[in-house]
């Protein structure tokens, strides 16, 4: 059974009241402080301070202070005057229980209605965020949905002057044909009437020779015969054209076999497309052609956009993976982002699809060698770095910049100059 405390002191004004109670050595964290209403208690066992308050009090702006082995309380009186003593006599043991049951309810009560309250704070505050969230996610989707419309009306615009130019460049064509078949139609009718007048004057000559025959002696005949002879050919002139060669090499010097093959490729990388792609449904026919993508591409590059640039190469790798200028594109922007490993691979695939090694795939060699060795370098791989741009320099011995690069690697690996 706890002790109880007596030896409190207390003092009082018209509006507060101010009790001291001893805690007597109990530690500051076991005090355990109640107040209602009309109840106060601090139990620190093994010792219990419990008064049934005069008169009630503002529980809610009172205060309770603990230090120095004292508790001292700051009760605000709900109605200003002056009590005669600090506890209300004559009350039995019943109305203690009814006291102490009747102030834990109300505390309780309060409790309950402040974790309500909280609640409630709480689930508005949640409404009022997701509110702003969604309403800053609306306002991205448009901004984005804007983004998307500018470029899709850019991308319309740039496609519509492509097939302006196109359209042009098909009527030049178209104009040229028919200025070369009119002038061939006239060579054949200025051969024709070459050709009829020939005939004439042979129909012409064998009709003299027959009425002379039979008019003639036979001591004439040899004289016939000589008539007889057709007189010689006209002068003319006959146009020769030949097929155009793809490669400017002369034969002697180019590679026939290499050169067939390389072209039978590129006619091979032009056909395979591969449109069963899902994302190619929303996509006009003109944005499924690969190289106006590459071109798309190569616009975003000189504007310095790789990512997108990168977007568009995808794409047109997935719609045909044949060509190695698509790779090497690629390979670009992925130095400029320095994701290094993917720009190897990249020149790697180009090389690969780049054979067989001939004049008009040189300068695409070189590109992807220059590029994968510069990627090497940059993983401080200078010993394949500098294969890569000496096989460069096998292409061209006589580029100037790659010289100066691969002396470059060259110092790096023998000590001689500084790392960048």
């Amino acid at each position: 059974m706890p002790l109880q405390v007596s030896d409190y002191s207390w003092q009082q004004t018209e509006t507060a009241v101010f009790i001291s109670v001893p805690l007597r050595g109990a530690c500051v964290r076991d005090a355990d402080v109640f107040c209602a209403e009309n109840y106060l208690k601090v139990n620190f066992p093994p010792f219990l301070f419990e008064v049934f308050l005069y008169a009630p009090i503002d529980d809610e702006s009172s205060t309770a202070k603990i230090g120095n082995n004292t508790v001292l309380f700051t009760l605000h009186k709900k109605e200003a005057a002056m009590w005669e003593t600090l506890s209300v006599s004559g009350v039995d043991k019943e109305m203690m229980q009814r006291i102490r049951e009747k102030s834990i309810l109300q505390a309780q009560e309060r409790a309950k209605e402040a974790m309500e309250a909280k609640a409630a704070a709480r689930r508005e505050d949640q409404k009022y965020t997701l509110n702003v969230m969604m309403k800053i996610e609306e306002e991205e989707r448009k901004k984005i949905e804007d983004m998307k419309e500018n470029e899709r009306r850019k991308a319309t615009k740039e496609l519509e002057v492509w097939k302006e130019r196109q359209r042009k460049a098909e009527e030049q064509k178209r104009f040229q044909r028919e200025e070369k078949l009119h002038q061939q139609e006239k060579q054949i009718e200025e051969q024709g009437k070459k050709l009829k007048h020939k005939n004439l004057t042979r129909k012409s000559a064998s009709r003299t020779l027959a009425t002379k025959g039979r008019n003639a002696e036979n001591i004439f005949l040899g004289t016939l015969k000589e008539d007889g002879i057709p007189p010689p050919r006209s002068v003319g002139s006959i146009q020769i054209n030949f097929t155009p060669r793809v490669f400017p090499t002369a034969l002697r010097e180019s590679k026939v076999a290499e050169e067939e093959e390389w072209l039978h490729k590129q006619a091979e990388a032009r056909r395979a497309m591969n449109t069963d792609i899902p994302e190619l449904c929303d996509l006009k026919e003109e944005e499924k052609n690969p190289e106006w993508l590459k071109d798309k591409g190569n616009k975003l590059f000189a504007t310095e956009n790789y990512l997108a640039a990168i977007n568009a190469y995808n794409l047109a790798i997935r719609l045909n993976n044949k060509m190695p200028l698509l790779y090497l594109n690629r390979a670009a922007c992925h130095l400029k982002l320095k994701n290094l490993h993917k720009a190897i691979e990249d020149s790697s695939k180009a090389l690969e699809l780049l054979t067989p090694p001939v004049a008009v795939n040189a300068n695409a060699r070189i590109k992807a060698h220059v590029r994968r060795g510069t990627a090497f370098c940059q993983l401080e791989l200078y010993i394949e770095g500098l294969q890569d741009y000496e096989a460069a320099l096998k292409i061209d011995p006589s580029n100037k910049i790659v010289q100066n690069d691969a002396e470059k690697i060259r110092n790096i690996i023998q000590g001689t100059e500084l790392k960048c």
